[in-house]
């Protein structure tokens, strides 16, 4: 085997070949250093001796279906200039890795095509030392992102392990890239965050979030100059769990006939759809109708959630003002204890949501990626390694799932 074998082939320059052996199923080529190569790993000088070997073993890429191993009689060097006794430095593999950095690669180019258990199974390795071949080049390269060119921040959190834990997301609007995952929903769970955020004197403009007092407060304290935009979504989403709560409030009046428990009982998710998405075959439409007929307070509140989707659709913020200022006074002339309180948190909340109409913002990145982070679980059937799944949702913006076969 030449030395331009060695370095184009298996990734090894600065070694000579000597022999091979086969063990097992097993192809093993014998590399050693020159003596003329040696060198202090401490110092650099040239002026050594050796003082003994030991051997080791290195696997690299295969030769179709054979196990190809690297042996290496490892130096011990003693050095005359600076007096160190050490091994001597090993170039094509990371310390204390049983494996060279090409096979590294190989791994995780197989890994985004296979799942980490195929790999394992092809390749002969342990479920363990894959992953810490990924873990290690998800570290390398994802995990202290860059801050320095943000410019629009999304802020979210995602339920983990069916809602018994919690991450919090910053992801580059402008991208859709992940740049920090917190442990936990509140405030505390961005101070990593704001720690970075400052050493790279990035300059953010606006933030998305929803209506969560904890992440408004924890923006306007360390991003003081930046527009908060509260995201449609979220607010609609609201709404409409309260409008599902007065329902249900409503369905359970004793003095309502059976009959109009029924008909209330069967609408929940007609009042959630919007109107042109009523399926005309199964007489969605005419049900809704018959239900908010039969209790005043349920249609006030309906028609109300259809006037406040329009609001993102005015020609300009003054419009939009003027027609939330309009609806918080029409629920508070309601009557309707629901529309009185929703009144009052759309008034509290007033400037982010009109600031839409400065930045059209949304967290819809963020829905995107809680699509992608729950595909990833499931291709996984769970994470045992709490940081190695938060590295791989840094990563996600690089992942595209497709079916197989």
């Amino acid at each position: 085997m030449s030395k331009s074998l060695l370095y184009h082939g298996l990734g090894v320059r600065g070694y000579e070949y000597y022999h091979v052996k086969y063990v097992k199923g097993r192809v093993v080529f014998g590399i050693r250093r020159p003596p003329e190569r040696w060198v202090c790993v401490v110092c650099g000088s040239a002026d050594v001796i050796g003082r003994g070997t030991v051997e080791r073993e290195f696997r690299t890429v295969p030769l179709g279906r054979k196990q190809v191993l690297l042996g290496l009689p490892v130096q011990r060097l003693g050095c005359r200039s600076c007096g160190a006794v050490r091994q001597e430095r090993i170039d094509f593999a990371e310390p204390k890795k049983h494996y060279t950095r090409i096979f590294e690669r190989y791994v995780v180019e197989l890994s985004r095509r296979m799942t980490m258990k195929d790999v394992a199974d092809h390749l002969g390795l342990s479920w363990n030392t894959v992953k810490e071949i990924q873990k290690t080049n998800l570290q390398r390269r994802f995990a202290k992102p860059r801050l320095k060119e943000l410019k629009v921040l999304a802020i979210d959190e995602i339920a983990l392990d069916k809602g018994h834990r919690y991450l919090t997301l910053v992801v580059d609007w402008m991208t859709g890239r992940v740049v920090y995952t917190g442990d936990g929903k509140g405030a505390d769970a961005l101070k990593g965050f704001w720690k970075r955020l400052r050493s790279s004197h990035a300059r953010i403009e606006a933030v998305a979030m929803d209506l969560s007092p904890a992440y408004r407060n924890a923006v306007s304290q360390h991003l003081p100059k930046a527009a908060i935009v509260f995201d449609r979504f979220h607010v609609i989403k609201l709404f409409n769990e309260k409008l599902a709560d007065l329902r249900r409030d409503l369905q359970k009046d004793a003095e309502l006939s059976l009959e109009s428990r029924t008909v209330l009982k069967g609408v929940r998710w007609l009042l959630l759809k919007r109107p042109d998405n009523l399926d005309p075959k199964k007489n969605e439409k005419q049900r809704l109708q018959e239900a908010l007929q039969l209790n005043q307070p349920l249609a006030t509140a309906y028609y109300m959630k259809e006037d406040l989707c329009t609001l993102w659709d005015c020609p300009s913020k003054a419009e939009a003002r003027k027609q939330l200022s309009d609806w918080i006074a029409r629920a508070n002339a309601s009557g309707i204890p629901m529309l009185q309180k929703f009144a009052k948190t759309l008034a509290a909340h007033r400037s982010g949501i009109l600031a839409y109409y400065d930045y059209a913002l949304s967290t819809g990145p963020l829905e995107g990626l809680n699509n992608k982070i729950r595909t990833m679980n499931r291709q996984a059937y769970g994470f045992r390694d709490h940081e190695f799944r938060k590295l791989r949702i840094l990563a996600l913006h690089e992942t595209k799932y497709a079916l197989i076969g």
